[in-house]
């Protein structure tokens, strides 16, 4: 056998986590070759936050993952925060900014989400730039055909026969199949006796069926800051009508926690009492329609709307010709509007797979298999799922770095 051949490590996939363990694997001296079965690396970097990258939340803590174990992120987290990435895009000079967020009365809410100022190619180039500097190879459009292992492992793929001592499976989730998604990594997980735990799509907007959809369908491109929730969890945030349901921010998170059959509750006026801004206008402007009233809070077209759904019959009548009882019921309509989605949009458009390898399978502090010494698992192929926001380009960092490290050692 040739030394060509033979590395230090094999790293199998070429996104964010597999791009950030091998800069740190390489810089701890191994001989490291990454594999990237599309034409390019870097490609769901390439197409996030329009372009311009969400790479990190200044926010970023435990609590905004989502896990069968929500304690495992934590080491990872701490040993490469957020704070270790932005000084690494200091070092290469490249600028970002923090995005704003505003709410139905124009307030701006700060999210601590960043995003580059120029363009997600940068953090590709950075990274490129930083294996170059580590000696890592990468060659893409490698397929694997199997994977063995005996002293080390032994890859049959399409480009020959490769050999490591140490494996890192950084091949993502299922969502997205156009950008690379697949279930390799599972399906590898599973050969050497872990187990993964059930996937569904995460970040994901809903589906809307029958009148909901034809509505949604007119509303289309009309966004609203609401709350929106489902059992415990809420969010704060816009939602977007779209033709086939419900997007925006406050729908993708929410996303995470729904399951099918579960109904959503939407605040189009959160903080605000919608029963008493009525009943107040009830006794100043007697003389007013109810949807002229409500023109100050929301959208023309969306106000249309909700009339037909909840006082259609009154549409024309004076809020002081409508009952206390008629106004407490249309209050409750718009502060807890409850919709069954139909579903979702699934993989196709989920920006993360939800479940994964079962963390429990993993070391917390290395990411390497217990069930096979030197086999290591990170980014989104595990069960660690981030909010939107730069979370989960942050569990992909430091995923990425604790097993470059552990490699390293």
């Amino acid at each position: 056998m040739s030394e060509a051949e033979r590395y230090d490590c094999i790293i199998i996939g070429a996104g964010a986590a597999g791009l950030m363990c091998a800069i740190t694997a390489g810089q701890g001296g191994r001989k490291v070759l990454i594999l990237e079965k599309s034409n390019k690396v870097g490609k769901k970097i390439l197409m996030s936050g329009g372009g311009h990258c969400n790479f990190t939340n200044m926010y970023a803590e435990p609590e905004n993952y989502l896990s069968e174990n929500p304690h495992f992120c934590k080491s990872a987290l701490s040993r490469y925060t957020q704070w270790d990435f932005i000084e690494l895009i200091n070092k290469h000079g490249i600028t970002y900014n923090e995005k704003n967020h505003r709410d139905n009365d124009g307030n701006e809410i700060q999210k601590g989400q960043l995003f580059c100022d120029e363009s997600a190619k940068q953090i590709v180039a950075m990274l490129l730039d930083e294996c170059q500097q580590a000696g890592v190879e990468i060659r893409t459009r490698c397929e694997i055909e199997s994977v063995e292992c005996d002293h080390g492992f032994s890859l049959a793929t399409n480009l020959g026969e490769l050999h490591c001592d140490s494996l890192v499976v950084a091949s993502g989730g299922l969502s997205i199949p156009t950008l690379g998604g697949s279930g390799f990594g599972y399906e590898l997980a599973r050969q050497y006796g872990m187990k993964v735990l059930e996937n569904r799509a995460g970040l994901v907007p809903f589906t809307l069926s029958g009148s909901l959809k034809e509505m949604s369908e007119r509303l289309s491109g009309l966004a609203a800051h609401v709350d929106l929730s489902c059992g415990q969890q809420s969010f704060n945030e816009d939602m977007l009508f779209t033709h086939r349901g419900l997007s925006g921010p406050a729908v993708l998170q929410l996303s995470s926690y729904w399951h099918a059959g579960d109904a959503i509750s939407i605040n189009l006026l959160p903080g605000k009492d919608i029963e008493e801004i009525l009943m107040q206008a009830k006794q100043q402007q007697a003389k007013s329609l109810l949807r002229n009233i409500l023109l100050k809070h929301l959208p023309k077209k969306l106000i249309h709307e909700c009339e037909s759904l909840w006082w259609g019959k009154e549409k024309d009548t004076a809020i002081a010709e409508i009952t206390d009882s008629k106004l407490e019921e249309i209050a409750d309509h718009f502060s807890n509007w409850l919709i069954k989605p139909s579903g979702t949009e699934g993989y196709r458009t989920a920006e993360v797979t939800m479940g994964g390898v079962d963390t429990n399978d993993l070391s917390s502090k290395t990411m390497e298999s217990k069930t096979r010494p030197n086999l290591y698992f990170i980014g989104e192929v595990v069960d660690v799922t981030g909010h939107l926001g730069g979370y989960n380009f942050q569990w992909a960092w430091s995923s990425g770095y604790v097993a470059g490290l552990s490699v390293s050692s």
